[in-house]
């Protein structure tokens, strides 16, 4: 018996497959995936079993779990999810809904992605959103492709060194494919390099310039200027924003954004091992025949009662792919739900709120960790709201620190190198959690 007799593939077609990839093994075709993340050994699969024993080895492995309280961001946030979210999200409507082709009998469907696209260019200030990406990288990177789009001959693209590293990496993964020259620009004291970015742009045959707010350790950045000096070069401006602080910062429309895009996690979606995420991406009205995915719209049926369609569809499944602007073709429809519920319960008061807590949370923190001596912040002259960059002091290592907390029940935070971490709190942190955190911190030995 073959030892996959449920892959259909033979021997020939995995020859033909790799000589079509250039590739002399399947080893070599996955060269780039670190060994240590790699299959060393067959499946450890247990014998058959009844449904009460598979009930009780399924609740032993959940037992391994070790529950942390979380003070770790880096572009996902552990956020409040309101129980009524839950409660409908879990109906059989919305779990089964899929893409709405028809609309007539859509309505349900579209109309929470019209509610969902209305509260996203409330957040951003943008005229149109669209419904959606699968997250904030490829948000950010169909933006890019937005730009070089709108700018026909223009293939430069110019990204600034803090907006964060995953980010960045899928962009470069997309331009690569695409022809698109992607730069990086310098980052200076925690901040994008205006000098840089004034040189790289004057240099010319650039179709935009990608930035962060909050940026990768976590500055809010003053990006005056920026947008007025993109379009004197005729490039547009794009700006990657965590969903939820929109609520309290400047918006991308304020900045004078053209295209505003990133990830919406932090509406209130949990962090369940990755995922799922929700990409969001809105732009001004003149590129709207640019954006990727779906705009749904509202209109009147001929008996005059309010009804939804999909307004543009630039997507291959309803176009012919040469003229599709994106390969994403599963709008998140079920986290645009999510989304368009949690910015519909809290409101703009509950969002300023959110957000108010996490940055008391996060500056309490900060003040108390700095003032054990063990560590100081990366950018102590830099505005930040819930996020910061810590460097620790030696002989201690960011290693050493994670490790510490991990072992009293919190994840600390995300490493950056050996000796600085970035750390983040929500409203999820109560002050009980911070004495921990401290207390951990203050029992570590040099």
């Amino acid at each position: 018996m073959a030892a996959n007799p449920y892959i259909p593939h033979t021997e020939a077609d995995i020859k033909a497959m790799l000589g079509t990839c250039g590739a002399t093994s399947v080893d070599e075709l996955y060269a780039d995936v670190p060994p240590s993340l790699r299959m060393k050994s067959a499946y450890k699969l247990p014998a058959p079993m009844n449904e009460p024993e598979l009930d009780r080895y399924f609740a032993a492995i959940a037992r391994e779990n070790k529950p942390l309280i979380c003070f770790a961001g880096n572009g996902f946030y552990h956020h409040y999810t309101p129980a009524a979210i839950t409660a409908v999200m879990s109906r059989s409507e919305f779990l089964t809904a899929y893409t709405p082709y028809q609309p007539e009998i859509s309505q349900g469907t579209l109309q929470y992605i019209f509610e969902y696209q209305s509260m996203m260019c409330a957040l951003t200030g943008l005229d149109v959103s669209n419904a959606s990406m699968y997250d904030g990288a490829t948000a950010t990177a169909e933006a890019m492709l937005m730009a070089v789009s709108a700018a026909k001959k223009r293939r430069r693209v110019l990204i600034s060194a803090t907006v964060a590293q995953a980010v960045a990496e899928v962009c470069s993964t997309y331009a690569s494919g695409a022809g698109i020259i992607l730069e990086v620009i310098p980052e200076e004291d925690g901040c994008t390099c205006r000098t840089s970015f004034e040189e790289m742009l004057g240099a010319g045959d650039v179709a935009g310039v990608i930035v962060a707010s909050p940026n990768r350790f976590g500055i809010i950045e003053d990006y005056s200027g920026f947008a007025e000096r993109c379009h004197s070069a005729k490039a547009l401006f794009i700006m990657n924003c965590h969903a939820s602080p929109l609520g309290v910062l400047r918006t991308p429309a304020e900045w004078g954004a053209d295209i505003a895009c990133g990830e919406a996690q932090s509406l209130g979606m949990p962090l369940n091992y990755g995922g799922p995420g929700l990409g969001y991406l809105c732009c001004t009205k003149a590129l709207m025949r640019k954006l990727p995915g779906r705009v749904v719209g509202a209109t009147t049926d001929s008996q005059g009662r309010r009804a939804f369609v999909l307004t543009l569809q630039a997507r291959e499944q309803h176009i012919r792919r040469q003229k599709a602007t994106s390969n994403i073709c599963s709008n998140q429809g079920i986290m645009t739900l999510h989304a368009a519920m949690y910015l519909g319960l809290m409101g703009a008061k509950g969002l300023r709120r959110v957000n108010e807590l996490s940055a008391e949370a996060a500056h309490s923190l900060a003040e108390v960790l700095t003032a054990t001596g063990k560590a100081k912040l990366s950018y102590p002259d830099k505005p930040y709201l819930n996020e910061f960059s810590l460097d620790i002091a030696e002989p201690l290592s960011a290693d050493r620190w994670l490790a510490a907390l991990e072992a009293n029940g919190i994840l600390g935070g995300v490493k950056i190198d050996d000796s600085t971490v970035l750390v983040a709190a929500t409203e999820m942190c109560s002050p009980q959690d911070i004495d921990r955190y401290v207390a951990t911190v203050k029992d570590l030995q040099p």
